[in-house]
């Protein structure tokens, strides 16, 4: 019997219960913080900090993370000219016949807009490809299009699109999955080993990060192996649901292959596919997100992956094959016929089926009140909630001066959504305590601006640690075991340097992972990756 006291320090239960000062666990279980334990148990000095049910990201990436360290850093590049010096210098170092890499800045071209021409300068033989950050674009070089035989005459995919010249011929850019798979099916797909070693980097990270559950938000079926590989082989130091993504294209016949092959993982070590993803629509950053109304600067109203009609049905079918559902949904309209295709299945949901809206980034005034009747839960991203670059840059000027409200956490919990937080990374860090400061104060690391962005929509201190450990507890469909320090519970912690409720809000994201457990059992020490701290990186 395996026997852990915590002590010395501040114990926070869940949001709804006093403190504790101890806390026993026994064999990966809270037990009551007075039972008798052996002479040999190991204890754990708290040393003065705080100690939390375990962080969950309720939407990440960590595949693409892992796959994108294997090529040049790029996000901090902040002109075309230095992404071009470091991916020739890869291009140098590397024999791969496809050289594929990410996540670079659209900010620093305006519009978003990237030419092959200019990472020719970098590579002119082999295809490169480069994701933005939003992982919705790609830039790609003269040789990647010319090897997926892209020209004038290529006909636009029918949910992507193939940035142009006046004359037809492709710039570049492409934009969406369609159009960006008319390249990357070309390409050699990473070995499974790769994808192991990527899996368990990438999993340490989330763990330096306290976090013990993520629901990785992309899978294709293609993925499987490598993550089957890893869980088996306990490499993966979180716990991992896969949401398969449902494919327009290929519905409804896909659904057969999804739940065949979830079935194919039962049984896998801390490893489930309980869940279907659907890209309801793309980002406002290229047009592609849905809305009620044109954008402020484009004739259009985005690109909807799916009508809400195919929606409902498609997600009425995932509930009764026994799938929880995960809408990516950025624009108004998206969002409305997430919310709608919830109402669909709104016994469902009562019964305690989960449905995770992702994202979203606008919402209509009038859908709020829709969420009081239903079970669902906002998975927000709160890193995004501040007028940063991308902001001011790209997105407001899409937007126009009448749309401005995004992020509408306060409004959304106060109509009766679930909140939950994830950090859709590689997109932004996956530093909790940077999203749980950003979601409190709606400010920036310099504490701009002042007063927060759209202040009305923060949330308490307390609110936003329950969006980061419930919260993602009870949309993974796991509240009766993680998510809370409760007796019975699943022995999932974090242990924080110091307690951030005690500390002036702008400086929550100063404090420390100290350790993270999970089912009891330590996967992160302060001293175990570089530096002796979790990393602040991408």
């Amino acid at each position: 019997m395996a026997v852990v006291v915590f002590t010395n320090g501040a114990i926070r239960v869940d949001g709804s219960t006093t403190d504790v000062d101890r806390l026993v666990v026994v064999d990966g279980v809270v037990v009551s913080g007075g039972s008798p334990v052996p002479a040999d148990a190991e204890v754990v000095d708290l040393e003065g900090g705080l100690l939390l049910p375990a962080f969950g990201d309720g939407h990440a990436h960590p595949l693409l993370a892992g796959r994108e360290r294997r090529g040049p850093e790029l996000r901090d590049a902040t002109s075309v000219a230095e992404i071009v010096q470091r991916v020739r210098a890869w291009a140098a170092d590397s024999d791969d016949t496809w050289l594929i890499g990410g996540s670079y800045d659209a900010t620093i071209v305006e519009g978003g807009m990237f030419d092959a021409l200019w990472l020719d300068e970098a590579e002119s033989e082999r295809p490169v490809v480069l994701h933005a950050w939003d992982y919705h674009t790609v830039w790609a070089n003269t040789a990647a299009l010319r090897a997926a035989g892209l020209d004038a005459e290529t006909p636009e995919p029918a949910l992507g699109r193939i940035v142009r010249r006046p004359d037809g011929s492709p710039l570049g850019t492409l934009v969406e999955r369609p159009a960006i798979d008319l390249v990357l099916d070309r390409a050699p797909r990473p070995s499974v080993e790769a994808d192991v070693e990527a899996l368990a980097w990438a999993t340490e990270r989330l763990a330096a990060h306290g976090i013990a559950w993520v629901q990785e938000a992309w899978t294709e079926l293609d993925d499987l192996p490598a993550w089957v590989s890893a869980a088996e082989s306990a490499r993966l130091a979180v716990d991992v649901d896969l949401a398969l993504r449902a494919d327009p294209v290929r519905w409804p016949a896909q659904l057969d292959d999804l739940r065949r092959a979830a079935d194919g993982i039962a049984g896998v070590p801390g490893l489930t596919a309980r869940t279907v993803k659907f890209f309801v629509d793309g980002i406002l950053e290229n047009h592609t997100a849905h809305l009620l109304d044109c954008y402020h600067d484009a004739r259009t109203r985005g690109l909807p992956n799916w009508h809400p009609d195919q929606l409902g049905e498609a997600v009425a079918a995932c509930d009764a094959a026994g799938f929880d559902v995960h809408l990516h949904a950025i624009g108004d309209a998206a969002v409305r016929a997430a919310i709608g295709a919830a109402e669909g299945i709104r016994e469902s949901l009562r019964r305690g089926r989960r449905l995770t809206i992702a994202h979203a980034q606008i919402v209509d005034p009038a859908d709020l009140p829709r969420l009081a009747e239903l079970e669902v839960t906002f998975c927000f991203q709160p890193q995004w909630a501040v007028p940063d670059a991308v902001m001011t840059e790209l997105t407001l000027p899409r937007l126009g001066p009448l749309r401005e409200r995004q992020y509408r956490m306060r409004a959304a919990r106060t109509a009766g959504a679930h909140l939950s937080f994830g950090s859709d990374w590689p997109v932004t860090s996956p530093d909790v305590l940077l999203g749980i400061r950003t979601a409190v104060t709606r400010q920036d690391e310099a504490g701009q601006p002042a007063g927060g962005w759209q202040p009305e929509e923060r949330l308490t201190l307390d609110e936003a640690l329950d969006a980061a450990t419930s919260g993602v507890a009870w949309q993974a469909g796991d509240d009766a075991h993680r998510g809370a320090l409760r007796p019975g519970m699943v022995a999932d912690l974090v242990w924080l340097d110091r307690d951030i409720r005690r500390e002036p809000v702008a400086r929550i994201a100063d404090a420390r992972i100290r350790g993270t457990w999970r089912r009891g059992i330590r996967t992160f020490t302060a001293s175990a990756l570089a530096g002796a701290t979790p990393p602040r990186s991408f």
